[in-house]
């Protein structure tokens, strides 16, 4: 089965590697709920009224066990990952709730999707990815080592794969439809997109939730190189900017074991590169370069991604899972 093409999705080529998956549990039959959409890795369902009506103001938020890697979506799924990335986001938006307000309504959600899914205000997403980095790494060091500068700034010379960051920076992306890959905006294009001081909060917010992020991960043995934030705004445009989708998890930053870091190579993770490494191994047999469907993921590597997302929840949160 293939996952439900929105509308403004249906173009063959630019879904195809979003399809190149088997999916189990899509869609769901939610009694009071209707389902209106899904993502690579979440869906979504609109609440029903009594009168049969869809609730406008809020929507069900339910994380799958999809996980996706170089804008292909992998087989099998991860074993409870959508459970990992809703509880740890909650406990972060707990964490941030002094810094920003974010869009959970409530955890009381259908037994079917107990666990991985959240009641969430209905927003309108602002059309920039928001990251931030503290660590070099990943695409961030590729551009800078073909220009210095990340989206634009300037960066120290000498750095390396790894090398902490003076200060966390704002490197944001765009948002390329699904199959395409985000590309790099300098911070004048994201003014041009969002307005001066929309565009100056966003920053300025995104800084500061990899900034107390790190300043709690640290204490349990975890460095967060980078991450990626989404923020929406009330559709009536009342209030501020409002934290949405999920915050800190292994699927939306980079987190590293501090005492294993060590600049000037790649370094050991507990999120999902551990599949992107896998991928470009021999052992894969896979080139990104090919256009071909990457291979169906080995049960030895679905183990240790699961048990990789589940100790960085334990390790974060001190809770076990």
């Amino acid at each position: 089965m293939t996952l439900p093409i929105p509308p403004e999705r249906g173009v063959p080529d630019r879904l195809s590697r979003w399809q190149a998956v088997r999916v189990t549990d899509l869609p769901l039959h939610l009694p009071g709920y209707e389902h209106i959409y899904s993502g690579k890795v979440r869906d979504l369902y609109a609440p029903v009224d009594d009168d049969g009506a869809l609730v406008p103001d809020q929507l069900l938020l339910v994380a799958s066990n999809r996980l996706s890697a170089y804008d292909w979506m992998m087989s099998p799924e991860i074993p409870d990952k959508g459970a990992v990335l809703t509880r740890l986001s909650l406990w972060w938006f707990d964490q941030l709730s002094d810094l920003v307000p974010n869009h959970v309504v409530s955890t009381d959600v259908p037994a079917a999707v107990a666990g991985r899914a959240v009641l969430v205000r209905k927003l309108d997403m602002l059309k920039v990815e928001a990251i931030a980095r503290a660590y070099l790494t990943g695409g961030g060091l590729e551009e800078y080592r073909a220009a210095g500068s990340v989206s634009g700034v300037v960066l120290p010379e000498r750095l390396v794969d790894g090398s902490r960051l003076p200060e966390p920076v704002f490197t944001p992306t765009t948002k390329a439809p699904v199959g395409e890959h985000d590309l790099p905006m300098t911070y004048a294009e994201v003014e041009a997109e969002l307005g001066a001081d929309v565009a100056a909060e966003v920053s300025r917010l995104t800084r500061a939730i990899l900034a107390r992020g790190n300043e709690i991960a640290a204490e349990r043995g975890i460095l967060i190189a980078d991450t990626k934030v989404e923020f929406g705004v009330s559709p009536d445009g009342s209030g501020g900017l409002v934290l949405a989708d999920e915050v800190l998890t292994p699927d939306s930053s980079r987190f590293w074991p501090a005492d294993l870091w060590e600049p000037g190579h790649p370094q050991p993770s507990y999120d999902k590169q551990f599949v992107r490494d896998w991928l470009t191994s021999p052992e894969s047999g896979w080139s990104k370069t090919s256009g071909e469907a990457p291979p169906e993921l080995p049960a030895h590597v679905v183990e240790q991604t699961r048990a990789k997302y589940v100790e960085a929840y334990e390790r974060l949160t001190g809770e076990t899972f």
